[in-house]
């Protein structure tokens, strides 16, 4: 086992909004070391928000990004032969993690013509507090609130 915990090495801010969460975004979206058309593909969706909704569009995407963000989840423990899903609280990185991974994963699969469209589609309708992205956070705090018998179990 090692002595001491590897450093998180935190991502340089992008280039538009000076923004690590948005370089965090990007990373995530990107597929195959391809960054700069992955910038692109996440500035042409928030240009596209923007011209929907009127508003700043990058501030309708951390609206959404927040909206997405789950407070609970489940987690699989077994005891005495049988598995449980204890709900737990999730560590403050991880709601980052996985509100950022649910966005893309739902955006690309929404019908569109660019992954642009289905991201800033899927952006708007989270900021408004549906699509799929939402559902899934709606999901996994349902799922917390129905096992809150097994609780106790937590460690």
């Amino acid at each position: 086992m090692r002595k001491s915990k590897a450093k998180k090495i935190a991502p340089a801010p992008d280039a538009r909004y000076n923004d690590v969460q948005v370089t965090r975004f990007v990373n995530n979206l990107m597929w195959g070391g391809k960054k700069n058309t992955a910038f692109t593909i996440f500035y042409d969706a928030v240009d596209k928000v923007s011209q929907i909704t009127g508003e700043n569009g990058y501030e309708v995407w951390r609206k959404a990004l927040a909206n997405v963000t789950p407070a609970v989840e489940v987690r699989s423990r077994r005891i005495g032969g049988a598995t449980f899903q204890i709900p737990a609280e999730v560590r403050p990185d991880r709601k980052i993690s996985l509100s950022i991974k649910w966005l893309i994963r739902y955006s690309r699969d929404r019908n569109g013509r660019s992954m642009a469209d289905k991201l800033a589609n899927e952006i708007v309708a989270a900021s408004k507090g549906e699509g799929a992205a939402f559902k899934k956070k709606e999901d996994t705090h349902r799922m917390a609130e129905a096992n809150k018998a097994f609780a106790h179990f937590r460690v």
